[in-house]
């Protein structure tokens, strides 16, 4: 029994040595960083949120998003490029001069712009590239009109891929009904924005400086890229043409102007058909100049006549020219008024006369010598 004392102790001392050298062990291995059992598991991912259930949508916005979807295929993107020649190997090549918005109008492929949006590649050689959807299509311009600031283009594009725009109605317009934008702004394309008429009867200067009269006040966005594009109503249908906006910083400060959809209606079978306008004329010949410094003069507003043509419609309504007397010059008719409306100036009286086709008659109020009076004059074609 003695002898195995020593073999228990020993025995002991062993298991007492393991039991030391153990803690020992785990502690440098904890200290050095190392493990003996692999990587250590992953950390559990982030519970997810409960989705909540999606309402139902409002009566209005399921009128906007049938709106959109209804007339975006209809709206195009447009491209226009100019030509350039390389001063070292007289090569003539094209680079991107714009971007902007337009319309289908028919289905023959007529597309309707602004004219200050194709004006360089019309005027310089360029092209015009406008795209529908994903497709892109050549584009030759077909007529311009720049005292309204529109133009028209065609494309050969497959029949299922024209879908010609609803037509509305600019007159009886109320200030306060909503209307919708759509538009490539910034080249962001097929951009709806929504807003309200804000004024009406606004008048604006066309990229040429002529004026443009009773033109849409609109809030809802139009930056630069929306030129050309739809302004419609609430029922889908084309009210105006996206223009211009007011902004000293030159994007939208909620003051957008749209040429309103009757005078596109008149206009753009015109370029379709002739390639131009056919414009009325009174049959007298004016000087801006002149009739600035007269009035002025004077004290009294319009657009002074400087000469009446002969035979022409101003002559047999029995209108006075300015003319010279032993006095000094003595100032023709002053045209105050057409058909009630008012002439200021006469880029006024130019503008006023866009609204009307040759063969109407139109009822001027003129200033002569001190006295107004009325007198009708049957309008006759331009002479071109």
């Amino acid at each position: 029994m003695r002898r195995a004392r020593p073999l228990f102790f020993l025995s002991l001392l062993v298991g007492v040595g393991i039991g030391l050298l153990i803690p020992l062990g785990i502690q440098r291995v904890l200290s050095s960083g190392e493990t003996t059992e692999g990587p250590p598991p992953e950390a559990a991912p982030a519970p997810t949120r409960a989705t909540a259930a999606a309402p139902f949508l409002e009566d209005d916005e399921k009128k906007t998003i049938e709106l959109f979807e209804t007339s975006a295929p209809s709206v195009a993107f447009i491209t226009t490029r100019i030509q350039q020649i390389d001063l070292w190997t007289r090569n003539v090549f094209e680079v991107p001069q714009g971007t902007g918005s337009g319309f289908l109008w028919d289905g023959e492929g007529h597309v309707v712009t602004n004219f200050h949006v194709v004006q360089d590649a019309a005027r310089r050689g360029g092209s015009a590239q406008v795209t529908l959807g994903d497709d892109d299509f050549d584009a030759t311009v077909v007529g311009v009109a720049r005292d309204q600031d529109l133009a028209v283009l065609r494309i050969s594009a497959p029949r299922e891929k024209l879908v010609p725009i609803r037509i509305g109605s600019s007159r009886g317009l109320r200030v306060g009904q909503h209307v919708y934008a759509i538009g490539n702004p910034f080249g962001l394309d097929h951009t709806l924005t929504t807003g309200i008429v804000s004024a009406l009867g606004r008048t604006i200067q066309a990229a040429n400086g002529s004026t443009i009269f009773d033109v849409i006040q609109t809030d809802a966005a139009i930056n630069p890229g929306n030129s050309g594009g739809p302004l419609l109503d609430s029922g889908g249908r084309l009210i105006g043409v996206n223009t211009a906006i007011f902004s000293p910083s030159g994007a939208s400060a909620g003051i957008g102007f749209a040429v309103p959809v009757d005078t596109v209606n008149r206009i753009v079978p015109e370029l379709i058909r002739h390639g131009m306008v056919t414009r009325p004329v009174l049959g007298v010949y004016l000087d801006g100049q002149l009739s600035g410094a007269v009035t002025r003069r004077l004290g009294v507003q319009g657009a002074l006549i400087r000469d009446v043509s002969p035979g022409g419609g101003a002559e047999e309504a029995g209108l006075r020219g300015t003319r010279r007397g032993q006095r000094g010059i003595i100032p023709g008719d002053i045209i105050q008024e057409i058909d009630g409306k008012e002439v200021g100036s006469v880029g006024d009286l130019l503008g006023r006369l866009g609204s009307y086709r040759p063969g109407d008659t139109v009822t001027l109020t003129v200033w002569r010598e001190g006295e107004t009076r009325q007198v009708q004059v049957r309008l006759q074609q331009a002479r071109e």
